[in-house]
């Protein structure tokens, strides 16, 4: 794909964010398109909200569980960046003209004290680096069709990783912990949509350790000329499938000792 290329389809996804209008897949609008292709158009959508006054409050992992790279055909996780207005307060709801599909997923996040930057990043660097850790639900949409209507053909992580990893918004839970107090593989979750329960987890689906999915990170950024900033937060990558939250959900995350997270959609 071309720069122009990139910056078309950057536009077309900040247009469908702002309509609730789905565009097509862009892999079949570009099937040579490749994952370098994928973060070049992510970075445009970057660029234009930094322009357009908004701030980044920090970065999510996605594809971090097996059974999601599975389902995709991949081996690495992917990444979304965070910005000051996917913020939204424990127990909030969300308006109903908000999002198009959302689906939620329960997350370890990490707030950092320090920058993290450079290809050789450790274990041992990334606990370093972090204030604390807190329950947390990110929020997903789509602002690309799941499946082409015509073919039935699915959407891949290219055109996941060009959405912005899917990301539309993060809620914290109000708990923090010391990171060396917890063996993160252990923190579990049990997600309940209106009372029932949906999906449980624990932290070692995530790359069987949450800490390494922050070096991960750590590492790809690098490659790219990027870094974790001071006071960012870090969504580790889900340990349970997508809850899909149609209007009139409520989502009760509890993370047992951890904490826990609310968030309802109106």
């Amino acid at each position: 794909m071309t720069p122009q290329e990139h910056s078309a389809a950057a536009e077309d996804l900040l247009q469908a964010e702002r309509t609730h209008q789905q565009i097509g897949l862009l892999t079949l609008q570009h099937p040579d398109m490749d994952m370098d292709d994928a973060y070049e158009i992510q970075n445009a959508i970057y660029r234009a909200k930094l322009a357009a006054g908004g701030n980044v409050i920090g970065w999510k992992i996605g594809l971090t569980s097996k059974a999601m790279q599975y389902a995709l055909g991949i081996n690495i996780p992917d990444s979304g960046i965070l910005f000051d207005d996917m913020l939204f307060e424990n127990g909030a709801t969300v308006p109903k003209d908000r999002f198009i599909q959302p689906r939620i997923e329960a997350e370890i996040a990490f707030v950092m004290k320090s920058a993290l930057g450079g290809a050789d990043i450790s274990r041992e660097d990334v606990i370093a680096a972090t204030d604390y850790v807190a329950p947390s639900i990110e929020i997903l949409d789509t602002r690309i069709q799941r499946a082409d209507p015509a073919t039935g053909k699915p959407r891949t992580v290219l055109d996941t990783i060009s959405d912005n990893a899917a990301n539309a918004g993060i809620v914290l839970g109000p708990e923090r912990h010391d990171l060396a107090a917890h063996d993160l593989r252990w923190v579990g979750a049990i997600t309940s949509r209106n009372g029932d329960v949906e999906e449980t987890g624990l932290g070692a689906g995530v790359l069987n350790d949450p800490i390494q999915s922050v070096v991960w990170l750590a590492r790809r950024m690098a490659q790219y000329g990027q870094s974790i900033e001071a006071g960012q937060v870090i969504l580790s990558g889900s340990f349970i499938r997508p809850v899909e939250c149609p209007s009139g959900s409520e989502i009760h995350a509890d993370f047992g000792p951890f904490g826990s997270v609310d968030i309802s959609f109106a």
